[in-house]
C-alpha cells in the first residue's frame, strides 16, 4: 500500500529505536506480512526519513559486536505521526462508511 510504509516505519520508532533489520522483521511480524519489506525497500526509506530529519541514524557497537545503524524518532518525525495517523484514521472511517472496511475481529488482517 502506497504510504503505508513510512508512517509504520515511524509507528514502529516511538516504541524506541531499532535497527534496520530489527524493523522488517517487526514489520512482517506485526502486520502479519500485509507490510513485509525487504531490506533493499527498507534502507531507502529510511534513508529518505532521515534526510528529512523526520528520524535520526546513530552508528553503535551492538552486544554481538557488530556495527549497527539504530533509529529514532525526532520531534519533527513524532509530529508527522501525529499528523499522518488522523489522516489514515479519516481514510479508514471513509471506507468504512463505503462498507469497504468492516470491523474484523481482532488479529484478522485479511
Amino acid at each position: 500500500m502506497r504510504g503505508a510504509g513510512p508512517v509504520a516505519v515511524l509507528k514502529l520508532l516511538s516504541t524506541g529505536e531499532m535497527y534496520g533489520y530489527e524493523l522488517v522483521e517487526a514489520l512482517d511480524r506485526q502486520t502479519e506480512g500485509v507490510l513485509a519489506m525487504g531490506q533493499s525497500t527498507l534502507y531507502p526509506l529510511l534513508y529518505n526519513l532521515e534526510s528529512k530529519k523526520l528520524i535520526r541514524g546513530v552508528w553503535r557497537t551492538s552486544e554481538s559486536g557488530r556495527d549497527r545503524k539504530y533509529y529514532a524518532l525526532t520531534a519533527k518525525g513524532k509530529k508527522k505521526l501525529v499528523s499522518d495517523t488522523k489522516q489514515w484514521r479519516a481514510l479508514a472511517g471513509a471506507m468504512r462508511s463505503l462498507d469497504v472496511l468492516a470491523p474484523a475481529p481482532r488479529g484478522a488482517l485479511a
